[in-house]
């Protein structure tokens, strides 16, 4: 048991205490002053044990109140108290509402007004039917509906309750949900960005250090090339870290870069060049604008498709070919083929291809890659342009 409940339960049997003296002091006062009746101690006695079951109505109300039903007649038998005896049930009763609500409240009320006739009936001096009957009858339905209405302002005080705390715990899992699918979304573009990055680095340093002493003007240009991509790497690696600490806490927000879609795939030619591979860019041009997303993920495909092209196949030919059917748009990246050993390497295993495939799934779309009839490789996506 908790301090706090402790600290409840005595303020409780302290209000309970005063109530059953209360209880007592009225009936006391009532014959002793108001009636001049004359009083035994058994009267006294009588008068406090019908209040003791103020005691215990918290924790066990449907014997409370048939104990003050039950010690009522001792008082009616001792005494000529009338109109307080009924105080200590009126108290049992209410608590007995309020704990179990109608479903007990209900019969128990019926019964007990039957049992006030029946005392009515043999001690009361007034016709049955009469304002007395009634008033007492009163006392029963009163306390009880008190009560009633008492218990279902609880309930639905706590279904209220309750359900705000269901919704704000579906908030704050949708908002974690949320947050997870964006930064597995952001894993993607860094995993893309860092592995087009590096492929081209690593393919322009060979090509440097092959040529650095046979045409040292074309080695330069290539480590110009290597600045310029690691450059254009580290700002893209920013812009996403920037977003990553954003989703911590809006206090620090890092600039972010627009986001790249079917425009900027021209963009990767120059690298691509550098490294060996001529590419041929063919966009429709029915397939544009296209919602940010889909552009973004389309954009995603190509580069890490071209990727994979300078990783397996080294210097070739590889083409773009971008179109739109209906609601559906189609991106095809092909390459010839290279003449090195790695160039059978692209099977599909890979993350990078398995990336790809989640891309395009993620937006209801499918992705498929596989070798090319004459030699090279083939990815081919097909994304709806509906999806937002």
């Amino acid at each position: 048991m908790t301090l706090s409940r402790l600290r409840r339960d005595r303020v409780d049997l302290l209000v309970d205490a005063v109530l059953l003296g209360v209880c007592a002091a009225a009936m006391a006062v009532e014959t002793t002053v108001i009636d001049r009746a004359v009083t035994t101690p058994a009267a006294y006695v009588a008068v406090v044990l019908a209040s003791a079951p103020v005691l215990l109505r918290r924790r066990a109300p449907l014997l409370a109140i048939t104990l003050a039903m039950t010690l009522m007649l001792g008082v009616l038998e001792t005494t000529n108290v009338h109109q307080t005896i009924a105080f200590p049930a009126v108290l049992c009763g209410y608590t007995l509402s309020v704990r179990h609500g109608r479903r007990l409240a209900v019969p128990v009320g019926a019964i007990t007004m039957v049992v006030v006739l029946i005392i009515l009936a043999v001690y009361s001096d007034h016709a049955l039917l009469s304002w007395d009957t009634a008033k007492n009858l009163s006392l029963v339905a009163l306390p009880i509906a008190l009560g009633v209405a008492a218990h279902d302002r609880r309930r639905y005080t706590a279904a209220l309750v309750e359900r705000a705390e269901s919704a704000e715990r579906t908030r704050d899992e949708e908002a974690l949900r949320r947050v997870g699918e964006e930064r597995l979304r952001i894993a993607r573009d860094v995993h893309d960005i860092v592995a087009h990055a590096m492929v081209a680095i690593n393919v322009q340093a060979g090509v440097g250090a092959h040529l650095l002493e046979r045409d040292p003007e074309q080695a330069r240009a290539t480590l110009r090339d290597i600045k310029r991509v690691s450059g254009e790497a580290l700002d893209d690696l920013r812009s996403m870290l920037g977003v990553v600490r954003d989703l911590d806490g809006p206090d620090d927000v890092a600039p972010v870069r627009p986001v790249q879609g079917l425009a900027e795939i021209d963009d990767l030619r120059e690298g691509l060049g550098s490294a060996g591979v001529s590419l041929e860019v063919e966009i429709d041009t029915s397939a544009v604008p296209l919602p940010a997303s889909v552009g973004a993920t389309s954009y995603r495909i190509v580069q890490e498709a071209l990727t994979n092209v300078m990783r397996h196949a080294g210097p070739t030919s590889a083409r773009v070919r971008v179109s739109r059917h209906d609601a559906v748009v189609v991106i095809e990246v092909e390459d010839d083929g290279g003449s090195g050993p790695e160039a059978l390497a692209g099977s599909g295993s890979g993350n990078g291809l398995r990336g790809m495939r989640e891309r395009a799934t993620a937006l209801g779309g499918s992705l498929e890659a596989g070798p090319r009839v004459g030699g090279g490789w083939r990815v081919s996506a097909s994304l709806p342009v509906g999806t937002p």
